[in-house]
């Protein structure tokens, strides 16, 4: 993703070994602390000519490029098409990666059982960037406040895509409880003042299916995921 970015902004031309971004990304790139010692001690190992490399492998692979194409992993093409049609979301996401590595805030996060997709690859904004977003939808005061707010309202506490209704499943032990969820990810929306009116309330199903990631998405609202669970209604229905 970072190596795509900075094709992206070079108007989709390779970077050269020497390009002063090129040198900044390898040494970012190798400070990672998810790398062994004995791979950081390899000369090549995300090296400028290994990052070189790889913007060739974006540039070339683009669709709008003519000449002969350099031969790339499907994780690139997919990249590839990611930028292509989500360029501007792509180019926040990897800025907040470059911040949050620059920053040390990365290295801090414990790996997360949910960060590899069911097809064994990261999801295409990076499940990081996700985790970030889940930890401050958990923050127990806007939660209780957004349950408040549903109850004072006289609205059943439910899930707002399924209906779901805790307390009528589980009885008392289910009483009070729903998850709180973010309308649209931070990555997207940018940092700014989260408001009542910005989260959802959702089952623990619908949360994670708002958050489960496919080629070409890695997130969706809860009135896309309302839609989504139409289709097989509908489908049947004809």
């Amino acid at each position: 993703m970072l190596a795509g970015a900075l094709v992206v902004r070079n108007g989709w031309h390779e970077l050269r070994t020497g390009d002063l971004e090129v040198q900044e990304l390898s040494g970012l790139l190798r400070s990672l602390p998810l790398h062994s010692p004995e791979a950081r001690a390899l000369p090549a190992f995300r090296s400028p000519d290994s990052v070189s490399r790889k913007t060739s492998d974006f540039a070339t692979n683009y669709e709008a490029y003519t000449g002969k194409r350099t031969r790339c992993g499907d994780p690139t093409l997919r990249m590839i098409r990611a930028f292509t049609e989500r360029e501007a979301e792509m180019l926040q996401a990897a800025q907040a990666i470059m911040e949050g590595i620059s920053s040390g805030e990365l290295h801090l996060l414990s790996q997360q059982p949910d960060e590899v997709d069911d097809d064994g690859f990261t999801a295409i904004e990076g499940r990081l960037l996700v985790r970030r977003a889940l930890a401050r939808e958990r923050d127990p005061k806007l939660r209780k406040r957004k349950i408040a707010q549903v109850r004072n309202s006289g609205q059943p506490l439910r899930c707002e895509v399924c209906d779901f209704d805790f307390a009528r499943a589980y009885g008392t032990l289910g009483e009070g409880y729903i998850e709180v969820h973010h309308a649209t990810p931070l990555f997207v929306s940018g940092a700014q003042k989260t408001t009542l009116e910005d989260l959802a309330c959702l089952c623990a199903n619908c949360h994670r299916m708002c958050h489960r990631s496919r080629p070409g998405e890695s997130w969706r609202t809860p009135s896309a995921l309302r839609d989504e669970m139409r289709k097989p209604r509908e489908s049947a229905s004809h």
